[in-house]
C-alpha cells in the first residue's frame, strides 16, 4: 500500500467512503492538501487481487483506495477537513497533516460528529486528545480533536 497526493480521479472512491458528494470531494481534492491510500493491484500469490465484494480490485482507471485526508494549513493550526477509510487507513493517513504540521510548528484540529467512534478511535489512536465542543454539522453535535506536535 502507498500514500500519494490524490487526483481528480479518486473522487469517486473517495465518496464511496464519507457521506460528501463526489463534485465536492473533486473540488476538494484541487483546493486542499488531500492524500490517500491505495492498496496493491496484486494478491500475494501473484493473481489478480480481489476486493471484499469478491469482484476483480480496481484497473489504472479505477484506483483501489482504502482511505483519504484532507487538510488546510492556516497561521494558528493545520485543520482535517474530511478524511475516510477503515481504521488503519485513517491512522495511517492522518500521519500525514501531523508531519506537515510538525514541520510548520503547527498543531493539528479536527471536527469529528458526536457518536462517530470509529474517527474517534482513529484521531485517538494516533494521539489527538479531546479538546472540547465543536459547531453544530447539519444539526449534530461535534467534538473537535487537538494533536501538538511540538
Amino acid at each position: 500500500m502507498e500514500v500519494r497526493d490524490a487526483v481528480e480521479r479518486d473522487a469517486p472512491a473517495m465518496a464511496a467512503l464519507t457521506d460528501a458528494p463526489e463534485p465536492v470531494l473533486r473540488n476538494v481534492v484541487h483546493e486542499r492538501s488531500v492524500r490517500v491510500l491505495v492498496g496493491d493491484s496484486e494478491s500475494a500469490d501473484g493473481g489478480e487481487a480481489t476486493g471484499a465484494d469478491g469482484k476483480p480490485a480496481a484497473t489504472d482507471d479505477e484506483p483501489d483506495l482504502r482511505g483519504f485526508v484532507s487538510f488546510d494549513a492556516r497561521e494558528d493550526a493545520v485543520f482535517v477537513t474530511q478524511f475516510g477509510g477503515d481504521s488503519d487507513a485513517c491512522e495511517r493517513l492522518l500521519a500525514e497533516p501531523i508531519a506537515f504540521a510538525r514541520g510548520a510548528g503547527l498543531p493539528v484540529e479536527v471536527v469529528l460528529r458526536e457518536g462517530d467512534d470509529a474517527m474517534r478511535l482513529a484521531v485517538e489512536a494516533v494521539g489527538f486528545d479531546a479538546a472540547g465542543s465543536g459547531p453544530r454539522f447539519r444539526g449534530d453535535p461535534t467534538r473537535r480533536y487537538r494533536y501538538d506536535p511540538t
